[in-house]
């Protein structure tokens, strides 16, 4: 038997993705696919050439199949019921952001994995980038000084059609949770408030509200500004979004694919009406894959080490309460304590 006997439960179009790394993996073996609907799941194996068993209801696959780790690929509505499943059963579980449908959910989810003593790790694939982790570098490393403002713009047009049209917040709920994660990661630190005002421009496709204003307070005593829309035409940003962190000593700007570039004042000249400054190389050092390969790497690595993975669900709660958070702001009106 493989170290990693994976089940996978939601087998539609971003599962391939999953499969495809786990068919890849010397050290794991998939034993087992899971779809309300079986036809999605034969298609699955039959796209990978998988033979192994086929279920509509998860608690009977982990019961015949011996599995110790489960892809949680399904809906946002069915995470809870999954992932409370798997655990139950004393299976870890990697899961596609975002963790729950709702904080209520995630908080449940959260407990139950600590009671449980199981890992429940969820995906947060832009992390997972050469140039977003020499960013985080320079912060880290304290060559812009004190943090004191992150800026993050994210405008695409997205032409999705189908549910996404449809949502009430589709560019916070399902979209931001990628850019609010990356502020955390990049400056090492956690939301204490948001206020939010979210809208729906003229010309947007979506029946809910497809931008918003976020302003964050954070717990280094930084603001996370961000500014987005998912019916923006015209000069898009990188779907890493531009980024542009102001230090006490100096700023940081990145603008997704692009090297990030570092100013800072140079000290050696005489202070003056604009400060002379100097660009400090910014080495994107990272060597491990990108994606979701790399986020599944680390998932992998710190189940086969017995340590939290980086995206443990009680890390990525933080993540979460920005989402949702935001979408209370703007709601009520008013500034949410997180």
């Amino acid at each position: 038997m493989k170290t990693h006997n994976i089940v996978i439960a939601g087998c539609g179009g971003m599962a391939r993705t999953w499969v495809d790394y786990a068919v890849k993996r010397d050290n794991a073996e998939i034993v087992g696919l899971v779809d309300i609907r079986e036809e999605s799941a034969k298609v699955m194996a039959e796209r990978f050439g998988l033979n192994v068993p086929l279920f509509t209801d998860l608690g009977q696959a982990l019961s015949q199949t011996g599995a110790n780790l489960v892809f949680d690929v399904t809906i946002p509505e069915s995470h809870k019921q999954v992932v409370t499943t798997a655990l139950s059963r004393g299976c870890d579980v990697f899961g596609e952001k975002p963790m729950a449908a709702s904080m209520e959910e995630a908080r449940e989810l959260v407990t139950l994995a600590q009671q449980s003593g199981r890992q429940f790790a969820v995906m947060q694939n832009r992390r997972y980038l050469p140039k977003i982790r020499a960013l985080r570098s320079v912060v880290a490393e304290g060559i812009i000084g004190t943090v004191g403002t992150v800026h993050a713009d994210f405008f695409i047009g997205a032409h999705f059609g189908g549910f996404r049209d449809l949502m009430d917040s589709p560019l916070i709920l399902d979209m931001a949770i990628h850019t609010f994660d990356q502020a955390r990661f990049i400056i090492g630190a956690d939301p204490v408030s948001v206020y939010c005002h979210e809208f729906n421009p003229p010309g947007s496709w979506y029946k809910g509200n497809a931008s918003a204003i976020c302003i964050f307070e954070m717990s280094d005593g930084s603001v996370f500004c961000y500014r987005g829309s998912w019916c923006s035409e015209g000069f898009h940003t990188p779907w890493e979004a531009d980024w542009r962190v102001i230090g006490s000593k100096g700023t940081a700007v990145w603008a997704g694919g692009a090297d990030p570039i570092c100013e800072v004042v140079d000290e050696t000249k005489e202070p003056a009406f604009h400060r002379q400054l100097k660009q400090v190389e910014v080495p994107a050092t990272w060597q491990g894959r990108e994606g979701h390969n790399g986020c599944l790497d680390e998932m992998f690595a710190a189940r086969e080490q017995g340590r939290d993975a980086e995206t443990v669900c009680s890390d990525n709660i933080h993540s979460m309460a920005m989402v949702f958070g935001a979408i209370e702001s703007a709601k009520k009106g008013i500034k949410i304590m997180l």
